[in-house]
């Protein structure tokens, strides 16, 4: 199986800088995201991977090969696109057999190859219609079959549910990662949705304005990331800003701009430090005593009520209350929130303010 390394990997065009000194390492097997706001690089930096886009500067070594120079049809890589790129002209079994065509296999061996792949994504009974008799998310399992019947160990996936329903958006995400692990081949998958990026990766890649903003496990990135920008973009989260009044041992104590306290996990600050707390809205709950708040709304999330508060002094905050329960708030009502201490994370209040650190360009 190949692994991808990306070595100082840059594009500009002109003066823009795309895709700023990159350097990556995806494993064998390793299913990798992509993830970022548009205009980020994201599809940029795939499409150096795959020969269609030269960089500018930095190297692309796959398997140990260096790919500079090496044009797409010779990196032996499995593509699919964001636009449903069917040839419209061809069945599904034509469509589906034409890299083992194009491989010059026995016709025999085309035929089990475009068999095995249509019988993967659930298919084999539609062999025989083209592609505008298939819906939207059937036409992207046929090309991700394509892709697949190439033989190659290396699956390059740039936007390949943002054209789908989002019904079939979800059934298809977990398709792409059960063959992925099925057939143990190493995925890079382009996406600008975090919900679709938690659900399928090993590990998380996060980009901003060209560069590698943090890379972890979807787990990692949601609980502990490592910056503001990962906290604010990856999942819901609240930002408070405050100062450290205290700290004992691994807990600090934060008085918010409020006037409010809370209780965190220490982080590499001191005393009168100038802070910023992140804390997920399900890990914010009413109690008798903490920041000061007016509930402003309250919508209906299916499993759970989001609430909409406001402080004091005029900042808002979300937190979450389970509907099985029922809700025993209403619009107006004043209580105090507390956070959880272990879940919430503690940073130094960024230079520029907070608005610089999370903005998407």
């Amino acid at each position: 199986m190949p692994e991808v390394r990306l070595v100082g990997l840059g594009k500009r065009y002109g003066k823009v800088v795309a895709v700023n000194d990159v350097n990556l390492t995806v494993n064998d097997g390793e299913y990798v995201t992509i993830l970022g706001p548009s205009g980020c690089g994201k599809t940029t930096l795939i499409r150096m991977i795959a020969g269609i886009i030269e960089p500018t500067k930095g190297k692309v070594f796959i398997s140990g090969r260096d790919m500079t120079g090496v044009p797409i049809e010779d990196r032996d890589i499995g593509y699919v696109f964001q636009n449903i790129a069917l040839f419209p002209h061809l069945t599904v079994r034509d469509n589906v057999s034409y890299g083992p065509r194009a491989r010059d296999l026995p016709p025999e061996e085309q035929s089990a190859v475009c068999r095995r792949f249509l019988e993967m994504v659930r298919l084999l009974d539609k062999m025989s219609m083209f592609p505008s008799e298939l819906c939207g998310g059937e036409q992207q399992k046929v090309s991700l079959a394509r892709a697949l019947s190439s033989g190659s160990k290396l699956l390059l996936l740039d936007e390949p549910l943002s054209a789908l329903d989002s019904r079939v958006r979800v059934d298809l995400r977990y398709e792409l990662r059960r063959l992925s692990k099925e057939l143990g081949i190493t995925t890079v998958h382009v996406t600008h949705d975090q919900e679709e990026a938690q659900s399928v990766s090993d590990r998380i890649v996060l980009m901003r304005a060209g560069a590698l903003m943090e890379t972890g496990t979807p787990e990692q990135l949601y609980t502990r990331p490592k910056n503001i920008f990962t906290a604010n973009f990856i999942g819901e989260t609240n930002l408070l800003e405050g100062w450290v009044r205290e700290v004992q041992g691994v807990m600090s104590t934060i008085e918010l701009r409020n006037g409010g306290m809370v209780r965190v996990a220490q982080a590499d600050l001191e005393v009168g430090d100038a802070a910023v707390i992140s804390v997920r809205p399900e890990f914010m709950f009413p109690a008798r005593e903490g920041m000061k708040a007016r509930v402003g709304d309250i919508t209906y999330m299916g499993t759970y009520w989001r609430i909409t508060a406001s402080t004091e002094d005029e900042e808002e905050v979300c937190f979450d209350t389970p509907t099985l329960d029922g809700n025993p708030l209403t619009i107006g009502k004043e209580l105090y929130l507390a956070v959880n201490p272990k879940a919430a994370v503690l940073y130094p209040r960024p230079e520029d303010g907070i608005e610089e650190a999370i903005k998407l360009e």
